[in-house]
């Protein structure tokens, strides 16, 4: 299987998205990791479906695939970054994130997505830890519902520090939700290096019959920062290879969302390194 690579439009907040689209194309990316945010896309300002509909002739003309991503930092909240969460106290605070994600469905469905990835956000001080994952379980029942409705399936992605860290938080959700079809996985490679129990290589093999999306940059053990390709300890040939393998589809997109003030350049460096190291490179 071939890998299809992309970009996140979280590592290109200087560029319109139009142009940030054209230069991916433009640099050989096959897709983009498309964060729904007040710069690109906004999900909360007026007239949705038709900026959403011109999104998608763009991302069809250009050849681009697309993943839509729900990680923008203040577009529920200007003062709490990714607030409120899934996990929030208030249940009309939670019902915001549900509701933002269900809309996330929708504009996916009408972009052609293959996925929409979300992540379960921090427990609350105070917060008893069942408490907490009965929040999350009730709070994506109506994404899932959305995403079964359109056929675009849910990729949670396990974050560090999150009540949904990890690989294991992972299968504990699909367990206490009764393991629904719509429920995937994104899996982020660096996060993995970061945190788990598991190599990255290891980490690819276990997760492949969850996988929904992909994310990928470098990182170094116990530190969660995202680095460009070479700064960190991750040995990549084996990664790509595995993904090559795993008989995942989706988009492998890379990752770098406090990097936008290089995005270009990052973006041009990242495609060569991942095309250098992916194994019909090798």
């Amino acid at each position: 299987m071939t890998l299809r690579l992309g970009y996140g439009t979280n590592g290109l907040t200087d560029l319109r998205l139009d142009d940030a689209l054209t230069l991916l194309a433009d640099l050989g990316y096959e897709g983009v990791g498309l964060t729904l945010d007040h710069m690109h896309l906004d999900p909360m300002a007026p007239d949705l479906a038709a900026r959403t509909r011109r999104v998608a002739a763009r991302l069809q003309q250009l050849g681009l695939g697309v993943t839509v991503e729900t990680g923008a930092r203040y577009v529920l909240d200007p003062r709490r970054k990714h607030g409120p969460s899934l996990l929030d106290p208030d249940p009309d605070a939670r019902a915001a994130r549900t509701a933002l994600l269900v809309r996330a469905v929708d504009v996916a469905a009408d972009l052609g997505a293959h996925a929409v990835h979300c992540f379960s956000g921090l427990t609350p001080p105070g917060t008893a830890p069942d408490d907490a994952w009965q929040r999350l379980t009730g709070a994506l029942a109506p994404v899932l519902r959305a995403a079964e409705r359109h056929g675009v399936p849910l990729a949670i992605e396990p974050e560090p520090g999150h009540l949904l860290a990890d690989l294991a938080g992972f299968h504990h959700l699909r367990a206490l939700s009764g393991d629904p079809e719509p429920l995937g996985l994104t899996l982020d490679i660096g996060h993995c290096q970061c945190l788990e129990p598991a190599p990255p290589v290891d980490c690819v093999r276990d997760a492949a019959p969850w996988l929904r999306h992909v994310q990928i940059e470098d990182m170094r053990r116990g530190v969660h920062e995202h680095l460009p390709f070479g700064d960190g300890e991750i040995d990549f040939p084996p990664v790509l290879a595995a993904l090559g393998s795993s008989g995942y589809a989706g988009l492998t997109v890379v990752e770098l969302p406090r990097h936008s003030h290089a995005g270009p350049e990052l973006a041009r460096a990242s495609l060569d390194f991942l095309n250098k190291h992916r194994p019909s490179h090798r």
